[in-house]
């Protein structure tokens, strides 16, 4: 335990000291003894509002994105770490429900909870009624901006036709149970249990929608359990599906959950909001480089925009930026496909449902204005 606080420590002298010399506009890379340090901790970019000393939350150094970035805003990919133990199970022939955990071990891993300020840097845009985009393309910011004005194509109708549909790709990505200091590195925050499971964002999404009098159907298939891999081709045959079935939906949402932290620590990122706290919920809206047939990537983009703006105006700090990069995620089926990251792994079961409610809210005020 020593051990680990001293890690814990020296890495929030460096952190801290990052601040002071960003906030007297200084490069903490310019200085040797420091750069070094930076590196071998894993360098991070942090991004505050206006001043540094506005950070909030405790941090331990160690973070990193998950494709080993410089910032602490994730790629969205998930947890490598996953990947690998959902190998193993495929290996070891394991192919029965998995189970949420009834009992926890408690371990050395640290959970810390954080709260995300806004980002500052050449590859974030504000938009015009709140929130950001992130953009990592060779789009230019102004030509996003101005799209991020337009509405969407589509027009949703008031009938009894359904015009959402709310699905997961990755069925079985789960949660931390409640909050606490340490979590369980045994669990590997999967179960095809639905109440613990991101179905369960999916159903508080679709019942903000119900009460809205907007038809919705929420499909939970599970799609990458017992393997992972090919979870988006399986996925996509099932969108296709309830399309040609439902030819009057014109939204597709893929509700995730993000994933980031280390071996040995885990970020709980959250928001509070009327007094309970919520997880940060990231839009991914992908772009095609030529290579993926998604012409109308734009159009979702105008979708992710309005849905966006009015997430962050009636809830301040509830959105990260749009990631806005060279993905597919099945985003060619319709022109209003998003992939939607609500929390990540280190949130609780109780965080990220109260977020599909202020999610559903919000998505429903779009919708209303299409319809």
């Amino acid at each position: 335990m020593r051990r680990r606080r001293k890690r814990k420590s020296r890495g929030i002298l460096i952190f801290s000291s990052i601040i002071a010399l960003t906030a007297a506009g200084i490069g903490y890379k310019t200085i040797p003894g420091l750069a070094e340090a930076a590196g071998k901790l894993g360098e991070v970019k942090v991004g505050f509002e206006s001043d540094p000393k506005n950070y909030t939350g405790e941090m331990d150094f160690n973070f990193q994105s998950i494709n080993g970035e410089d910032e602490i805003l994730s790629s969205g990919y998930g947890w490598q770490e996953e990947q690998d133990v959902m190998k193993k199970n495929e290996s070891s022939g394991e192919s029965g429900p998995k189970p949420y955990p009834s009992k926890w071990d408690t371990g050395e891993g640290t959970v810390y909870k954080n709260t995300f300020e806004r980002y500052s840097g050449e590859k974030y845009i504000g938009l015009d009624d709140g929130g950001q985009v992130r953009n990592e393309t060779d789009i230019s910011n102004g030509v996003l901006l101005e799209e991020s004005k337009e509405m969407p194509e589509f027009k949703i109708e008031l009938n009894d036709e359904p015009q959402v549909l709310i699905m997961h790709t990755h069925t079985t990505e789960s949660f931390e149970p409640f909050e606490r200091e340490y979590f369980d590195s045994g669990f590997n925050y999967r179960t095809t249990d639905s109440s613990k499971n991101v179905v369960m964002i999916g159903d508080k999404i679709t019942e903000q929608l119900e009460n809205a009098g907007i038809g919705v159907i929420h499909d939970s298939t599970i799609h990458d359990y017992p393997s992972y891999n090919g979870s988006y081709e399986r996925s996509a045959e099932t969108v296709k599906n309830i399309l040609k079935e439902y030819p009057s939906i014109k939204v597709v949402l893929d509700i995730h959950r993000d994933a980031i932290g280390t071996n040995d620590s885990i970020m709980q990122p959250v928001v509070e909001i009327n007094g309970k706290d919520a997880a940060p919920v990231m839009i991914i809206s992908g772009c095609d480089d030529g290579t993926m047939d998604m012409p109308d990537y734009m159009k979702n983009f105008r979708f992710a925009s309005l849905l966006q703006q009015q997430m962050s105006s009636d809830y301040n700090g509830f959105t990260r930026p749009i990631l806005f990069d060279y993905r597919k995620y099945n985003q060619d089926l319709t022109t209003g496909s998003l992939l939607i990251e609500v929390g990540t792994h280190g949130n609780t079961l109780e965080q990220v449902q109260y977020s599909g409610e202020l999610l559903g809210k919000s998505l429903a005020k779009a919708l209303l204005k299409l319809s």
